[in-house]
């Protein structure tokens, strides 16, 4: 029974939304007609009269004033508290003048209150009801043409007929109200989705130019190294020379396998094309970072204090491009030959130091505001996983790179 009654009111308020957006879209066809079929509905109520009691003078006095007030509802969206007005005094008139208070003489006067609860605020609705309803209420206690009923029964039948459209009309605007937030909150939901899948690709990019600007700053800086070295040991060291060369074939193919793996991001998931990733870097591939370093002329030391405890993925990946950033600015710009990596297990965090002994004024040129992105992927890598990263010359000489990174807790 419930489920029936349901689906009946779903049909109800599907068919009266239909019904108010047509009336919305053509108010020169609906507005007149419905105004005609009022006119009726009163002139059909001006008949009517208790039994035993004669009709009124039958001159068209109520023909006229229901007209008056039925053309007054034609302003009805523009100016509804006119309307009621109107209506009101129309009706007042007629039935102080004997005719009979039945709901079809009062149709006019509730649609005009109806319109009224729907277009304006609750305190004109209540100021207007209150008025109109004791007018009528008052015109019907003093007539002539209700003398066979009580007091009771006068007072009680216009109350009910005109607060009745007033409560179906704040229900109109109720329900209004609430359709125009539902799709407010519709569309901002929908605009907070499209910011947010917008931010989430920039962040996306942002990862990814971060990716390539490790991968190929790091390796072209090696190879280019290895490069100069094997070409200025070639003919006085050809063994060195051809070790190097290997070494740089290995720097060139793990440049590539790298590059790959990130543009591999940029596949879609469904690509048949798109082969499984290698996994992302570490500290666990320090050993061979140190090498490749070594092998372009470049000694690293690196020492551990604490109890090495495990990071988070994306906590490993940051500590070892940054290291990897900073020995390659050493590779670069230092004009050193040693660098030092100090890694310190100490409570909740892990403080990666890495420095160098070149001049005391050196600095990475991406330090410069404006210039590279190598200094600024690194701090933007620290301070995503919660971590935070200092960076200058040291005052006996050279450059250091600090960082402090979040720890996995103990259980």
């Amino acid at each position: 029974m419930s489920s029936s009654l349901e689906r009946y009111t779903d049909r109800v308020e599907k068919y009266s939304a239909r019904v108010g957006k047509y009336a919305d879209r053509h108010p020169r066809l609906i507005d007149p007609a419905v105004v005609l079929g009022l006119m009726g509905c009163a002139s059909l109520g001006s008949s009517l009269t208790m039994p035993g009691i004669a009709p009124p003078d039958r001159s068209g006095t109520c023909t006229a004033l229901m007209g008056i007030s039925c053309l007054a509802l034609l302003r009805y969206r523009s100016h509804p508290r006119t309307a009621v007005v109107v209506t009101t005094v129309c009706t007042v008139v007629a039935v102080v003048l004997g005719y009979l208070v039945t709901p079809l003489l009062l149709a006019p006067i509730m649609a005009a209150l109806y319109w009224l609860a729907v277009l304006t605020d609750p305190g004109t609705t209540r100021a207007f009801g209150v008025g109109t309803t004791l007018a009528v209420t008052a015109a019907a206690v003093f007539s002539d043409s209700m003398d066979g009923l009580s007091l009771l029964l006068r007072t009680i039948g216009p109350v009910f007929w005109l607060m009745l459209p007033i409560a179906a009309g704040t229900m109109t605007r109720l329900r209004r109200a609430y359709l125009q937030a539902v799709q407010a909150r519709a569309e901002h939901a929908e605009r907070t989705r499209e910011e947010e899948a917008r931010l989430r690709v920039t962040e996306e990019r942002m990862r990814i130019a971060r990716e390539l600007h490790d991968v190929v700053a790091h390796h072209l800086a090696l190879a280019n190294a290895q490069a100069g070295t094997a070409a200025h040991l070639a003919l006085t060291r050809p063994e060195q020379t051809k070790r190097i060369l290997t070494d740089l074939t290995g720097t060139t193919s793990s440049a590539l396998r790298e590059l790959k793996a990130t543009l591999g991001l940029l596949r879609r998931h469904d690509d048949p094309a798109a082969g499984p990733l290698e996994p992302a870097p570490g500290l666990a591939r320090l050993p061979e970072l140190v090498a490749a370093c070594e092998s372009a002329g470049l000694t690293v030391t690196v020492t551990t204090e604490g109890e090495p405890r495990p990071l988070s993925p994306g906590a490993d990946l940051t500590a070892f491009r940054i290291v990897q950033e900073a020995l390659t600015n050493v590779t670069k710009h230092a004009g050193s030959h040693c660098a030092r990596v100090r890694l310190v297990y100490s409570g909740s965090r892990l403080v990666i130091t890495v420095s160098d002994d070149g001049p005391a004024t050196t600095a990475p040129p991406a330090t410069a505001p404006g210039r590279g992105f190598g200094v600024l992927g690194m701090r933007e890598r620290a301070h995503s996983i919660g971590g935070e990263l200092r960076l200058g010359p040291r005052p006996e000489g050279g450059f250091e790179v600090t960082t402090a990174l979040p720890l996995i807790p103990e259980a």
